[in-house]
């Protein structure tokens, strides 16, 4: 590989792959990934890591195929934090948060991630019933992490 994807090069990738896509609450996907990039742009994150940031969802949610992320031009700690980060569909959680811990730079891109998803404002939306399902799910994840509320 000669050169990797630059960070702007990756964004609009990203926003082309979920475009059209919604969140939960029927907001633009693409509201979601800025704020997990912004968020590890903002804890100090790498290049890579935001450049991860801005995929972390692609694979798992089949906006970019696995595929794609082994060829792609980008830098092989990118890769392996989307790895990381892309929950198989039957897959425990205990597996999947031991893998995040496990990976290099892929705590810090989780944290960004459920900090997004745990935004009052995003779970406001929600109905009552999903807003306490996810933020139950979110809170066992955040622990299974060693992530402390802060």
């Amino acid at each position: 590989m000669s050169q990797s994807l630059t960070l702007a090069e990756v964004e609009s990738l990203a926003r082309d792959a979920h475009a059209g896509r919604t969140d939960k609450s029927g907001r633009p996907y693409a509201e979601h990934i800025a704020a997990v990039a912004e968020g590890v742009r903002a804890r100090g994150g790498s290049e890579e890591q935001i450049a991860a940031g801005w995929l972390h969802d692609a694979v798992e949610d089949h906006a970019l195929s696995l595929e794609w992320l082994q060829t792609a031009p980008l830098h092989q700690s990118v890769k392996d934090i989307v790895l990381a980060l892309t929950r198989g569909e039957d897959e425990e959680l205990e597996s999947y948060t031991r893998r995040i811990r496990a990976t290099p730079g892929a705590l810090l891109v989780k944290e960004a991630d459920l900090a997004s998803n745990t935004d009052p404002a995003r779970l406001a939306a929600l109905d009552p019933a999903t807003r306490e399902r996810l933020t139950a799910k979110y809170a066992r994840t955040r622990a299974l992490l060693g992530l402390t509320d802060s």
